[in-house]
């Protein structure tokens, strides 16, 4: 097939390569502006853009895409269809038309479940057991389409939104291929979505990164995976903000929700609102991860000692 395929970061990447390798014709990519990010304010280049450069495919990297003659551009490339992975720009009615076959939508969960910007973040926090790629036919609404194809995995206890994120890149692959191979059989046994389920993954701000001790301690160890890598689930402590990368829930401990009531080489155990939470990897403004043991042996944290829980 010919396709337009527009997509940002390395969860669309996966999904291009694997386009590639299957033989389809890559007519067109779109991708957002190269923006300034992190602390040295660099311009960084997306997966997407990375990739299609190296294959010297035709790139086009708009701010929007409602103008006219953009769409006439779409237009001449006369593509079966557009394949969208984590773009993060809204797709107009005048371009989910434009492609003979429609605009095909690789979402991160296992729709009407968590539809919006962050599926797999929001899948973590919420403790669902599983999780999946949904391979979406796009309409003007959002990640409502009829449904071509789903595949679900398990989320682990130990899956963290990164290592997630990779289980589920390689399978959003898998299955637009799939999809596409089969296309018209997928097209014709479409399923709508289930209104009544639907539930929304509104994007996530750092500030919800910061732990709440009153909550209980499988929620808070919850959050700690979701937020890891990006933004870092974080609480402050002494008056300095701590990055906490890894906690697991412990038997219940007497005291107030983000007392220190223990330490050791196993970690900082910390009360909560329910049950106890032992924090296993911290890292201080500026400095490395460390084990408890490391952080530790630099920092004087002891019993007593307590986290700040957030202004409400």
């Amino acid at each position: 097939m010919k396709i337009i395929f527009a997509g940002t970061p390395l969860f669309s990447a996966s999904a291009l390569e694997a386009l590639i390798n299957a033989g389809h014709e890559i007519a067109l990519v779109l991708t957002p502006p190269d923006r300034p990010a992190g602390r040295g304010m660099k311009t960084i280049v997306s997966a997407v853009k990375s990739l299609a450069q190296s294959r010297k495919f035709s790139l086009l990297q708009p701010h929007s895409l409602g103008q006219p003659e953009l769409h006439a551009q779409l237009g001449a490339v006369g593509a079966d269809v557009m394949v969208v992975a984590a773009y993060g720009l809204i797709l107009p009615p005048t371009v989910l038309n434009i492609p003979r076959l429609g605009c095909l939508n690789i979402h991160a969960s296992l729709l009407p479940r968590w539809r919006g910007a962050a599926p797999i973040q929001r899948a973590i926090l919420a403790g669902d057991r599983e999780t999946g790629i949904t391979i979406m036919q796009m309409d003007q609404g959002l990640d409502t389409g009829a449904i071509l194809l789903q595949r679900s995995i398990a989320i682990t206890q130990d899956d963290t939104a990164q290592t997630l994120h990779d289980k589920l890149a390689s399978l959003g692959a898998l299955c637009i291929v799939e999809v596409l191979a089969h296309f018209h059989e997928k097209q014709r046994s479409a399923i709508p979505q289930n209104e009544a389920a639907a539930t929304y993954a509104a994007k996530l701000k750092k500030k919800h990164a910061e732990i709440d001790w009153r909550l209980s301690a499988e929620d808070i160890s919850r959050a700690v995976r979701a937020f890891n890598p990006r933004p870092g689930a974080y609480s402050r402590i002494c008056g300095v903000s701590m990055k906490i990368w890894q906690a697991s829930v412990a038997a219940d401990a007497h005291g107030k929700p983000g007392e220190i009531v223990a330490t050791g080489r196993r970690g900082i155990v910390v009360a909560c609102g329910r049950g106890t939470l032992v924090v296993e990897i911290m890292q201080k403004p500026d400095g490395k991860r460390l084990n408890a043991a490391e952080f530790l042996a630099g920092h004087a944290l002891q019993p007593g000692d307590c986290f700040e829980c957030p202004d409400d």
